[in-house]
């Protein structure tokens, strides 16, 4: 007579696994407004770049340091926020993190210049950084092992779901209101979240939590700052050799380097050096940066290319932006299917090398490319980032055990935050470069104290053209061939980018249904990840 076979024991209180679908919801709201408030801004950006009273007169590197001052403070602080929420509490950190958000959500859209716009978006990343490895740090807390890399799929779906929302209630709030309203609407959801927070989420922690690492902190915050400035910079002065730009990009490397040997060295280290000796993590890590690199550098300047260069308004640009969104809502929770059939190997690289194609197809649009061409490649970028995230979000987030939760989401999410920061810093200056460098022979009809602004960008450009009455039509179509020519530029280097990191994760990560023998971390980590 055989004994029946032993029910695995669960993990998850009964009470909290009866509603954890019902956890999740509230979790993907609180991701929501995170994710939402940029791609809400990126419609909105052409907007605040116009003069007062209808926008704040931004540059276009001001309007980079308006949307890295978040991500900046975002990435710097996500390890420390996850840290803080292992030691005192998931949900405590959660609703703290959502306080700050909507109170500098707020502030930020009655700011009167765009340094009060660039501060107080500083803020809004102080609660963000709180907000987005708690998420996920609950969610695996509240789900049985095998039911993970489902509730993550549907997770990652609700980032799709925040880009197509974003974008739409963005033109929405512009076409009836004052611009400040993109960051006003974020106030009402933080209410709903936290009520909801405070009746259903269970509270979790690290049993060993470890040790705060301040200069750590510093350190990073300090260097991505100064090699961003030095980017963006060089892209202002369209000139990548000026000593201010040399001398402050050098300065961020160099701290970011004595960041790494501190790191190494510490025993207490923001970030465990140790775990990027693996090259299956180094790999997944690299591929979920990347995608965030091309989705923040592309719809920077598609929506300059949608509303400046086509005409469109705020409204009907998110509409054409649907597309790229509702690609990933549909695939993110179904790429584990192409992954369970190919591997991680094969789904990652083949949705990388579909993003750089369809990266290299903006180089194909021109002024009056049927607008469908464009709908065709939003919706194949968001086909492509869909089977990199969901794997490469499960192979992180499995190779850590799930009292280190935390650690392994702001892994993730710093990485994609540096990702989106470096995107922006690099194709927006690559963009200001090639658009100043076409531009600056047609700028000698204005005069001579004002060309320098002038030459920034498209919208830079078209105001002052706009001033000189009949006498700037001329300017006004060289600014928008300009833009087109700095635009195709752009997508190229976004494409060798991409394809690069399709390079990597061909080479470094598992293949189909690999079958470890060893017990080590690297075992692990294969297992994880297939």
């Amino acid at each position: 007579m055989t004994s029946p076979a032993a029910v695995p024991a669960r993990r998850v209180p009964e009470a909290v696994h009866r509603r954890r679908w019902a956890i999740l919801g509230v979790l993907m709201l609180s991701l929501l407004i995170v994710v939402l408030d940029n791609s809400i801004l990126n419609v909105a950006i052409k907007t605040i770049s116009t003069p007062a009273p209808t926008g704040l007169g931004a540059t276009q590197s001001e309007l980079e340091w308006a949307i890295n001052a978040y991500t900046l403070v975002f990435a710097g602080l996500l390890f420390t926020a996850g840290l803080l929420g292992d030691r005192l509490g998931r949900k405590k950190v959660l609703i703290g993190g959502l306080v700050v958000f909507g109170i500098g959500s707020a502030l930020a859209a009655f700011s009167g210049s765009p340094a009060e716009l660039i501060g107080f978006r500083a803020v809004m990343g102080l609660g963000a950084a709180f907000v987005m490895p708690a998420t996920l740090a609950v969610l695996m807390n509240v789900f049985e092992r095998d039911e993970q890399p489902k509730a993550i799929g549907v997770w990652a779906g609700g980032v799709g779901l925040a880009i197509a929302i974003g974008p739409i209630t963005g033109g929405l709030l512009l076409d009836h209101f004052w611009w400040g309203s993109v960051f006003l609407v974020n106030v009402p959801i933080v209410v709903l979240a936290v009520a909801l927070m405070l009746w259903l989420v269970p509270d979790s922690r690290d049993p060993n939590p470890g040790r705060i690492d301040p200069l750590g902190v510093v350190l990073s915050v300090t260097g991505l700052v100064l090699l961003v400035y030095g980017i963006i910079k060089g892209g202002q002065l369209a000139d990548f050799a000026d000593p201010t730009v040399l001398g402050t990009t050098g300065a961020g490397l160099a701290v970011l380097v004595g960041f790494v040997v501190y790191e190494k060295r510490s025993d207490h280290p923001s970030i465990d050096i140790a775990y990027f000796r693996n090259k299956v993590f180094s790999a997944a890590i690299v591929a979920i940066a990347l995608v965030f690199f091309a989705l923040m550098g592309v719809t920077f300047f598609a929506v300059f290319y949608i509303q400046s260069v086509r005409g469109y308004s705020p409204l009907q640009t998110g509409l054409l932006m649907l597309p790229l969104a509702a690609a990933q809502l549909v695939f993110a929770p179904r790429a584990r299917l192409l992954v369970d059939r190919f591997g991680n190997k094969a789904t990652t690289t083949g949705g990388l090398l579909l993003l750089a194609a369809t990266l290299a197809a903006f180089a194909g649009l021109d002024g009056d490319t049927p607008i469908w061409m464009l709908e065709v490649v939003f919706f194949l970028m968001g086909t492509g980032m869909a089977h990199v995230m969901t794997p490469v979000s499960v192979v992180i987030m499995q190779a850590l055990p799930r009292e280190k939760a935390g650690s392994a989401s702001a892994l993730s999410n710093t990485f994609r935050q540096l990702g989106g920061a470096l995107g922006i810093a690099v194709l927006g200056s690559v963009l200001s470069t090639a658009y100043r460098g076409d531009i600056e022979d047609r700028l000698a009809v204005l005069p001579p104290g004002v060309r320098h602004a002038a030459g920034e960008s498209i919208e830079a450009t078209l105001a002052a053209a706009d001033r000189l009455g009949p006498r700037g039509e001329g300017l006004a179509d060289a600014a928008d061939q300009a833009f087109l020519h700095a635009m195709h530029v752009t997508s190229l280097w976004g494409a060798g980018v991409a394809v690069l990191g399709a390079v990597l994760v061909a080479v470094y990560l598992p293949g189909r249904t690999p079958k470890p023998e060893g017990e080590g971390e690297e075992a692990e980590l294969i297992r994880a990840a297939d």
